[in-house]
């Protein structure tokens, strides 16, 4: 433990109060949609700039990296999804999906990893080596905000009306 806190306590929870948000976010993108009768792919393939992953990738990154990471460090098998979404919602499928996933793990089953090895191969070949601490502070809480913060910024660029309160869950 760390300071009467353990990985759960620093990563999941607030994982779970993230994606809540993010649920709360695309009902907000589908009344959107439906209020200015556009299509979900006009949303789903956007993205900031030609070299950023588009919004429906960046939501499939963030739920992945949430799902490893924590699969990683309790034991846990990590969940399968499909990286096929074509509608927003399926992308809350998604999302519902991922919270329900983290609704299973407790305190518990993170008791002690601060020091458990963690290695992580990207699909360039690229190799990582953290412990169960760095691992948590230096990359997946970072990689998670990171995408949450892009699909995010994605949506206000194309004018959905959300705001800080919407990303931070309140």
């Amino acid at each position: 433990m760390i300071a009467n806190y353990t990985l759960y306590d620093i990563m999941v929870a607030p994982f779970i109060t993230r994606f809540k948000a993010l649920d709360g976010i695309l009902a907000k993108l589908e009344a959107h949609i439906e209020q200015h009768k556009l299509k979900d792919e006009t949303f789903l393939n956007d993205r900031l700039y030609p070299d950023m992953f588009p919004f429906a990738t960046q939501v499939r990154i963030a739920t992945d990296m949430t799902k490893g990471a924590v699969a990683r460090l309790s034991g846990v098998e990590v969940p399968k999804f499909e990286d096929n979404e074509t509608t927003v919602a399926q992308l809350r499928t998604r999302v519902q999906t991922l919270i329900a996933f983290l609704g299973t793990l407790n305190s518990a089953q993170f008791e002690g990893v601060e020091d458990k090895e963690v290695h992580i191969k990207w699909p360039s070949g690229k190799e990582f080596f953290f412990t169960g601490l760095s691992f948590v502070n230096d990359s997946a809480l970072p990689q998670v905000y990171f995408h949450l913060t892009a699909a995010y910024s994605i949506l206000r660029h194309r004018g959905v009306v959300i705001g800080k309160a919407d990303f931070l869950g309140a």
